[in-house]
C-alpha cells in the first residue's frame, strides 16, 4: 500500500518516539533488575547529566544494596548528583551521611570539603540571616584541622576570609542604621563587635573610625554632665586605632573626629568638668 508522503513522515515520526520512550524506559531500573544492573542503569543516568533520573535511581540502589560493596559508591554518587543540581542543602546533607558510614573512605576528604562548600554557596547576601555562613565556616574550619597537609587548605582559608568579611560588613551596617536613627549608643556597641570579632577585615578599621565620630556626635548631643565622659571615650577609641591600625588608610578622618573630640574636652569648664569628676564618685559610690 503506497502512502501519501506526509503521512509516511508522520508515521515514521511517531515509530522514531516510541522507539526512543522504549530505549528511555529500558534505562530506569525496573523490577526484577540485579543490584549490578540497577547500579550501572543509575550511573549511567549520571553520566548522561539526567541528575533527578540519577538521584532516584541511586536512592533505589541504596534501599535494595544497604551493606554491599555498591553501597558506598551509590552514597556517594547520590550527594555529587544532588550537587550537580545545585541542590546544596540536600547535596550537604547527603555528604554528611556519606562521611558518617564510611568515615576511611579515600573519598572522606573530598566529601568533607564539598559538605562545607555546599553551606558556602547556600550563604546569602550580607543583609538576610547568616545562619550557612557561620555553618560553612565551622565546617571549613573542622576541614583544616581534620586535613593541615591538604592541598586544599589555601582554599578553605579565602572562603573563610570571604564570609568573615560578610558577617563584619552586616554587623557594620547594622551600626550605621543605628547611626541613621540617632541612636548613638546601639551604633557604638555594633562598631565594637565589628572590631572585636572581625578584627582582620577592612570594615574594623572603618568601624573603629566611625566609631569615634559616633561618641563626638553622641557627647555633643548629651546633657552637659554625660559630655566629658563621651568625648574621652571617642579619644580612647582613636587610641585603640592608633595600636590596631598604625598605617590605616582611614587615619586622616580618624584624626579629624579625634581633634574635634580633644577641643570640645578642651572647651568645658573646669567647673563642669570638675562637678563631672564628683558626679562620677558618687555614682561609684
Amino acid at each position: 500500500m503506497n502512502f501519501p508522503f506526509d503521512k509516511l513522515t508522520a508515521v515514521l515520526s511517531l515509530m522514531s518516539v516510541l522507539l526512543l520512550a522504549g530505549c528511555g524506559k529500558r534505562e530506569l531500573i525496573r523490577p526484577g533488575d540485579s543490584l549490578d544492573t540497577a547500579y550501572e542503569k543509575a550511573l549511567n543516568q549520571y553520566e548522561k547529566e539526567n541528575y533527578r533520573e540519577a538521584i532516584d535511581a541511586f536512592e533505589t540502589v541504596l534501599q535494595i544494596g544497604r551493606g554491599t560493596a555498591y553501597a558506598e559508591n551509590a552514597q556517594y554518587y547520590l550527594a555529587e548528583s544532588y550537587f550537580q543540581k545545585k541542590d546544596y542543602l540536600l547535596a550537604a546533607s547527603e555528604y554528611e551521611r556519606f562521611s558518617s558510614l564510611y568515615p576511611r573512605s579515600e573519598r572522606r576528604e573530598e566529601v568533607d570539603f564539598k559538605e562545607a562548600f555546599c553551606y558556602y554557596k547556600l550563604s546569602p547576601r550580607y543583609q538576610l540571616e547568616q545562619k550557612y555562613t557561620r555553618r560553612a565556616i565551622e565546617k571549613f574550619r573542622l576541614f583544616q584541622s581534620r586535613y593541615p597537609d591538604s592541598e586544599r587548605i589555601k582554599e578553605t582559608a579565602k572562603y573563610i576570609t570571604d564570609m568573615r568579611s560578610k558577617l563584619a560588613k552586616k554587623l557594620y551596617y547594622a551600626a550605621d542604621l543605628y547611626m541613621r536613627l540617632d541612636q548613638f549608643e546601639a551604633a557604638t556597641i555594633y562598631y565594637s563587635m565589628t572590631i572585636d570579632r572581625y578584627p582582620e577585615t577592612s570594615w574594623a578599621e572603618l568601624a573603629l573610625v566611625k566609631q569615634i565620630n559616633a561618641y563626638v556626635i553622641y557627647a555633643n548631643r548629651s546633657v552637659r554632665e554625660r559630655q566629658e565622659e563621651r568625648y574621652q571615650k571617642a579619644i580612647d577609641s582613636y587610641e585603640k586605632y592608633l595600636q590596631l591600625f598604625p598605617n590605616g588608610k582611614h587615619r586622616s578622618e580618624a584624626e579629624n573626629y579625634v581633634d574635634d573630640a580633644r577641643e570640645a574636652l578642651a572647651n568645658l569648664s573646669p567647673v563642669q568638668q570638675t562637678s563631672t569628676a564628683s558626679s562620677d564618685t558618687t555614682n561609684q559610690r
